[in-house]
């Protein structure tokens, strides 16, 4: 203390109560979630001047490409554009979302999400909720200066609908990214939450409810993509026509071709909705539907709207679509019986229904997201409508998941044809059963032998009835030391080749031994042979 005080060195002074410590991870998350934002918007504006350099016709200088890719950016997350630009002079609303497009701006920010909570030696791990509000502050602040530089632009923003859409999806990837990074845990519930509420989610069948839907769920999209090439080969000709006569250049005919594969998802959805009957909207007054397309749609030209099934009623091809609901209903009922034998039938038919329940949900949202408006009056809405796809996909596999359910579990907890036999010869009297052949058939050595591999070298091998060692009398001699038992282990690689002795000669052992008494015990079958232990010291 002397020297510090001569020397004039002061110490360091406490840390004030209320002041707050800077993390460097923290900030590190909030670049992390500005970069992701960054990226997304870089990627969709390098294609779009490269588009705009290559069209011998641009409309707009520079500028104007990068008000347009900043508008794209926003339209990925879901929010709806704005085109002032038309024939009527009536804004016209552009909400239709590619939904390959939103897997761009969803993977960077669930990549953010997971190297924010990545662990690092030598480095502060946060926790998941200060890595998930960082990461997600950091994104939210680019977003926000996208929505206002897209307003000066050809296709700005609608604001109100750029203020939810946004957020939501990069809440929603932030989220799978930090449980991701996590390891996926399932903790508990909140606490706030009932105790019943709890323990009923905790049980198995809402993690095979959750398997079953999402089979049946995979299982239409999966009908609904080979309805789409199946009629995109169909209508071939059609498709092509559609495709060169939109533009005679090549970075146009690019650009349409990037488009179309943008909204092959979207396509895929229409074809499972179609399949389940609801059908999908082509504007304000046309309908497609496997009964009929009916209405006067006024449809753009485009490839994959040429693939669109004739106008009139419908015909046996169309309606053959309905295998597809047939075949994810059979999969929800599939998907949710349990291999356990104590569930009862009640129980897996209610897991089927909350299967056909999860379907229908996830159908919901996804015909929701893959619809939207092209513009105004007759184009106000394309799509299936979200309700009744939801409600449709629900019915069919609730119709088919519940009897497929209880047969497969009725089946898989069918007694088996030895123990029906067991039960009955046990039902009969003993001195009528004749059990003779079951030492003769060969189930005796059977069963020892699966003895013998669940206990290793502790059971012999079944041979021949075994014969009693040989009592050899021998002359009492003195003995210094009694010998030791040797025991020797098959298998550890030891020489064990007999060689000669040279021995005196032997009388019979038949002269020699006494009579055998008779067993004490009848002889156990299926013993357990427990290991010796050493009495404790």
């Amino acid at each position: 203390m002397t020297q510090v005080t001569e020397r004039g060195t002061s110490l360091p002074a406490a840390p004030r109560a209320g002041a707050r410590r800077r993390s460097p991870a923290a900030a590190a998350c909030v670049a992390g979630g500005a970069v992701a934002a960054g990226l997304g918007l870089g990627f969709l504006a390098v294609l779009v001047i490269v588009l705009w350099i290559s069209s011998p016709y641009p409309d707009s200088g520079p500028g104007g490409a990068l008000h347009l890719a900043a508008g794209l950016w926003l339209l990925a997350h879901g929010t709806e554009l704005v085109r002032y630009e038309t024939l009527s002079g009536v804004p016209a609303p552009v909400g239709l979302t590619p939904l390959l497009l939103v897997a761009l701006p969803v993977l960077l920010m669930r990549r953010a999400a997971r190297l924010g909570s990545a662990e690092e030696e030598d480095e502060e791990v946060l926790p998941a909720g200060a890595v998930f509000s960082a990461v997600l502050c950091g994104y939210l602040a680019v977003g926000a200066l996208a929505t206002v530089y897209a307003a000066g632009g050809p296709m700005p923003a609608d604001p109100i609908s750029a203020a939810w859409h946004v957020p939501l999806v990069a809440l929603l990837a932030a989220l799978g990214g930090v449980w991701g990074a996590r390891g996926r845990p399932l903790g508990p519930l909140p606490s706030w939450l009932p105790g019943g509420v709890r323990r009923a989610v905790v049980r198995p069948r809402y993690a095979l409810a959750l398997r079953a839907g999402a089979g049946g769920a995979l299982v239409l999209l999966g009908g609904g993509a080979l309805l789409v090439g199946a009629s995109l080969a169909w209508h071939g000709a059609e498709v092509q026509t559609s495709f060169l006569s939109l533009t005679g250049v090549w970075s146009g005919r690019f650009a349409v071709l990037l488009l179309a594969l943008a909204l092959l998802p979207n396509a895929t959805v229409w074809g499972a909705a179609y399949a389940l009957g609801p059908g999908f909207a082509l504007g304000a007054d046309a309908t497609a539907t496997p009964l009929g397309f009916a209405g006067q749609p006024g449809l753009p030209r485009f490839p994959l709207l040429a693939a669109l099934p004739p106008e009139g009623p419908g015909t046996p091809l169309t309606w053959a679509v309905a295998a597809v609901p047939v075949v994810a209903g059979l999969a929800v009922g599939w998907f949710a019986v349990r291999r356990a034998r104590e569930v009862s039938y009640g129980e897996t038919a209610l897991t089927a229904a909350l299967g056909a329940v999860v379907c229908g949900l996830v159908m919901t949202g996804l015909a929701a997201a893959s619809a939207g408006p092209l513009g105004s009056r007759r184009l106000s809405h394309f799509g299936p409508v979200w309700w009744a796809t939801g409600a449709a996909a629900c019915a069919w596999t609730l119709l088919l998941a519940v009897p497929v359910a209880v047969a497969v579990h009725a089946w898989r907890t069918r007694p088996a044809r030895g123990l029906a036999a067991l039960d009955a010869l046990s039902a009969l009297d003993v001195d009528e059963v004749v059990d003779d052949r079951w030492h003769d058939s060969g189930v005796r050595e059977v069963r020892w032998a699966a003895m013998r591999r669940a206990a290793g070298t502790l059971i012999p091998e079944i041979g021949a009835e075994p014969v009693p060692p040989a009592v050899v009398a021998v002359a009492a001699a003195p003995v210094a030391r009694a010998p030791r038992a040797v025991t020797v282990v098959s298998g550890r690689g030891l020489d064990l080749t007999p060689i000669l002795i040279a021995a005196k000669p032997v009388p019979p052992a038949e002269a020699l031994a006494p009579p055998l008494a008779p067993p004490l015990a009848p002889p156990v079958v299926g013993a357990r042979v427990l290991a010796r232990r050493k009495p404790p010291v």
